[in-house]
This record gives C-alpha cells, sequence and structure tokens, in this order.
C-alpha cells in the first residue's frame, strides 16, 4: 500500500524567462536580468525537490553580458541540486535568448518557434547632417581621444568602426564557444549556423541547435509520468508597481515596452 506522504507526485519547477534581456531600469518592462533572475532560480532549483527545472523561453535576445550571467547561473543550480534542465522555446528565442536556452540539458521548441541568431550587432544613428540644416553646432570636449568614438552627432571615423567591429567579433567569438560547449557533438556542421540566421525548429532540429519538436506539459508527462506537478516561478513586479506608477515610470514604461515589441518584431513574433 502506498502512503501519499511518503510517495510524493513528481515535481517540476518551471521559471519564466520572458522578454528582451538585459533592459530592467532602463526603459524595460520586466525584462530579464541577473539580479532580477537570481531569486527566482534560487527557489525554482531550491524547492520541492524537483526532478527537473523547466525554463519557458520566450526572448529576441538583448544584452550578451546578462545572457552569460543567467546562462552560467542556471548552470551553477542544476550542478549543485543534481537537477536537470529542460529549455522550452515559446515564439523566439534568439541571440541572447537561446543563449540562455543553451544553458539546459535539452532544448525543445513548438514547431512554429523562431530559433538561432548567434550573432552580435550594434546599431545606432548619424545625425550630423541633420544638426547642420538646422543650424545646431556640436560641442564636445574630452579627455582621451577615444572618448567621443562614434558619437551620433558627428562623421564616422574609420578607426572607429574598425575598434567596434573587433569588439563585435570578440563577443561572437564568446557566444560561438557557448554554443559550442553546450550544445558539443549534436552541433553539425554548417556555414550558416553562426552567422546570425535564424530558423524554424525542423531545421534547428537538423542543425543540432534543438534536441526536439514538443511542448513542456506533455514533454514533462513523458518524462516523469502523468502525476507530475507543476510549480511556476517569475520574476515578481517591484514593490511600488503594485500600487501605482508615476509619469515618468509610465513613459520608461512605454518607451521600453516599444523597444522589446521591435526587437520582436524582428523575428516575426507579437
Amino acid at each position: 500500500m502506498k502512503v501519499p506522504f511518503l510517495n510524493p507526485a513528481p515535481r517540476v519547477n518551471v521559471v519564466r524567462l520572458q522578454g528582451a534581456i538585459g533592459i530592467a531600469g532602463r526603459g524595460g518592462t520586466g525584462g530579464l536580468n541577473d539580479a532580477g533572475m537570481a531569486p527566482v532560480l534560487e527557489r525554482a532549483f531550491r524547492r520541492g525537490r524537483p526532478v527537473a527545472v523547466a525554463l519557458a523561453i520566450n526572448s529576441p535576445g538583448g544584452s550578451p553580458v546578462q545572457s552569460s550571467l543567467i546562462a552560467a547561473r542556471i548552470r551553477r543550480l542544476s550542478q549543485r541540486h543534481q537537477v536537470p534542465v529542460h529549455a522550452f522555446v515559446e515564439d523566439v528565442a534568439a541571440s541572447g535568448g537561446y543563449w540562455l536556452a543553451s544553458a539546459a540539458d535539452q532544448i525543445w521548441a513548438d514547431e512554429c518557434s523562431i530559433i538561432g541568431s548567434i550573432g552580435v550587432v550594434s546599431g545606432g544613428f548619424g545625425l550630423q547632417d541633420f544638426i547642420a540644416r538646422h543650424g545646431i553646432e556640436r560641442r564636445i570636449h574630452t579627455a582621451g581621444r577615444s572618448k567621443a568614438q562614434l558619437d551620433m552627432f558627428r562623421p564616422e571615423k574609420p578607426e572607429d568602426v574598425a575598434r567596434l567591429q573587433r569588439l563585435l567579433d570578440q563577443m561572437h567569438a564568446i557566444f560561438i564557444e557557448q554554443v559550442q560547449r553546450r550544445r558539443g557533438a549534436r552541433l553539425k556542421g554548417d556555414d550558416d549556423l553562426f552567422t546570425g540566421e535564424f530558423w524554424l525548429a525542423a531545421p534547428a532540429l537538423e542543425m543540432g541547435l534543438i534536441d526536439g519538436i514538443g511542448h513542456l506539459v506533455p514533454r514533462m508527462r513523458d518524462l516523469f509520468g502523468d502525476q507530475v506537478r507543476f510549480q511556476t516561478y517569475g520574476a515578481p513586479r517591484p514593490f511600488l508597481r503594485r500600487f501605482g506608477i508615476s509619469a515618468a515610470d509610465l513613459a520608461d514604461e512605454t518607451l521600453g515596452a516599444l523597444n522589446e515589441r521591435a526587437a520582436f518584431q524582428r523575428f516575426g513574433a507579437w
């Protein structure tokens, strides 16, 4: 005879990784960053002795540093608590979003999920002609010859662009190393794998970027039985915003929402 409290149903703790990465506190709408996700991940790996942690990922990317910090934290916690990690891609796991997914032991996706974009991008505007047409004079004084490099109100200098390109190439190499280390022999040789291109789930599976096509609940039940229980963890809202929001905060939130929406729309989502 089974005694219920001596034979508890297996538990899977679910962590939602939703939104652009590294924008909270900078025009963000609850975006992902290591400081905000640290207590969430700690609880998910510790509470209830889970048989697995499932990451529900929906992110177009963002800060490479925050992507690296969150992914490294996931790996440390998985190893410390001996809990396997499964990532489930929803609309998008691209760029930094895929970096997060690569922290999992296995990656699953919907057939229509967007996966990949293993690259680094830097963008801005050149407004020097605009201010000249309007009779605006740019005045800037620096100590250090490169302090004002790539200023949007001044013409680009070839040496500044070359310096930026070296920086982007170095970041790209670190991203590639992360994917190769985590995916290993599952990756199939393909010239397009690290060009920043992105794919639907089926070709991503062929290239070894994911391990299968499937959804969180049925896949976890396949692995751990029909009696498996789920507990979801997510980043809490800031305390003061539970009671109200200032006009400045509202403007900040609106700008952040537009930026995040634009990031998702690049991959055909939202």
